[in-house]
């Protein structure tokens, strides 16, 4: 039975970070204090260059050892470029596209209260001016 990508993935990078630092305590001569020297040395803007020669031998392998496994285990292992996109066929003519699930479609309430509404009359189109009569409210003419 293949194992999740997710289980392939925790044991390499277990395995990579055990591997990590065996090879820091080679680098360091097994020396307490050349170990936590190192470790100190490593932060958010290290570099690969900047590791010792044996963490970088280690990270190399690790790498291989990943991707082989990965690709023994099923996996598929491409560049991205190299992954063709699925592609989506255009609608023919006159042939109805389903655009997800808008919610019910029915009657729209005629009154009471609107869900997320103030519980008004429905809105409808609104006369211009914004007033009940439509238009600017006029004083008594004047003779």
């Amino acid at each position: 039975m293949p194992r999740a990508a997710t289980d392939v993935m925790q044991s390499i990078l277990f395995s990579a970070v055990l591997d990590a630092i065996a090879a820091l305590k080679t680098a360091s001569g097994n020396l307490p204090n050349n170990l936590l020297r190192q470790v100190q040395a490593i932060h958010n803007n290290v570099t690969f260059a900047d590791l010792p020669e044996e963490l970088q031998a280690a990270i190399s392998a690790s790498t291989r050892t990943a991707f082989t496994q990965l690709l023994k285990e099923g996996y598929s292992v491409a560049p991205r470029d190299a992954v063709a996109a699925p592609t989506r066929t255009q609608p023919r003519h006159g042939e109805v596209v389903d655009r997800g699930a808008r919610g019910p479609r029915g009657p729209r309430p005629t009154g009471g209260a609107r869900p997320g509404g103030s519980g008004g009359p429905p809105r409808g189109p609104r006369p211009a001016g914004g007033g009940p009569g439509g238009g600017k409210p006029r004083g008594p003419r004047k003779p």
